[in-house]
């Protein structure tokens, strides 16, 4: 095993969109919301706080202290309401840099991380958590370095604004798109993000047939479709698709259906597991995991050369 500063892998421990949706017919897939940790470059950088992140904090306790640096794509309540139950961000000792937009009005990331935690909303305020937290206010096209991890940002199509993320790291990149509504032509700013990366990590909440239905349209909900992440792999020449941001009424075997469609396209194509693992190097591997301590079933692995 390499050290931790020569790797690069994703962590998966909330990969729903809207609401979470715990239950036997999800248990495969998973039910949190939102939540991506990389370990790059030496540096553990974790993209959005859902649901996900409370499972991620549990995981973490063995290894105190610990140092983070959140990026947030938006404050919608599913990719924020994790973070008041992060149990590492309540311990002295710990620290995260936080990161996100600042939405119409001057509106910050830290502003709505307190309003969340406000009475009536929750019992006690962010001022309580004892660990020592930096926020950063980002624009769009900022990038943040971290020693040699340079982190980019883009803007995304979504009601209140969206920002979009590229990691890069010695020749990897790994683009996270969540979440993002697609144009009638693909969006430039999407693409730049995901311009030959490694792994595209892409809203594909919905289906083309339940995005574009007659009766039931999900035109102007912010969120994309599978078959429009296939299209943005392709057109930027990607190794992987992650299909990610699942609707909740998305059940195992619907999701199943999803990713054996995909692969029918694009080759490269996976769908999101709740504790599904990437290895980021010359040939993406994945895994499924239990835990991060855990052993691992192994659920795929491909060469760049696989990909459309």
């Amino acid at each position: 095993m390499s050290k931790l500063e020569d790797q690069f892998t994703i962590h998966f421990w909330g990969v729903r969109g809207s609401i979470a949706c715990p239950g036997a017919a999800t248990v495969r897939y998973g039910g949190n919301t939102p939540c991506v940790e990389m370990l790059v470059g030496g540096y553990r950088l974790i993209f959005d706080a859902g649901t996900g992140i409370h499972v991620l904090g549990r995981s973490l306790l063995g290894d105190l202290p610990v140092s983070g640096h959140l990026f947030f794509s938006h404050s919608h309540w599913d990719h924020i309401q994790g973070f008041p139950f992060f149990s590492p961000a309540f311990m002295e000792g710990n620290e995260f840099d936080i990161y996100g937009g600042v939405i119409p009005h001057g509106v910050t990331i830290e502003h709505r991380l307190h309003d969340q935690m406000n009475q009536p909303n929750f019992p006690v305020p962010l001022q309580v958590m004892g660990a020592n937290l930096r926020f950063h206010n980002l624009d769009y096209g900022d990038r943040v370095n971290l020693g040699d991890v340079t982190i980019s940002t883009g803007a995304l199509n979504h009601p209140g604004g969206a920002m979009g993320y590229r990691v890069s790291w010695q020749d990897y990149a790994v683009a996270y798109i969540s979440d993002t509504e697609h144009f009638s032509d693909i969006d430039r700013n999407v693409l730049a993000l995901a311009d030959r990366a490694d792994v595209l990590i892409y809203d594909s909440t919905y289906t083309d047939q339940e995005y574009y239905h007659p009766q039931t349209s999900k035109i102007g909900w912010g969120h994309s479709t599978w078959q429009e992440g296939v299209k943005i792999a392709q057109a930027a020449q990607v190794k992987k698709l992650v299909i990610f941001h699942h609707d909740p009424t998305h059940d195992d075997e619907f999701m199943d259906a999803i990713e054996s469609q995909s692969k029918q396209v694009f080759a490269g194509s996976i769908v999101a597991r709740e504790g599904m693992e990437i290895l980021v190097s010359e040939s993406v591997s994945i895994a499924n995991c239990s835990n991060r301590q855990g052993g691992s079933d192994s659920s795929d692995s491909s060469d760049s050369s696989d990909s459309d």
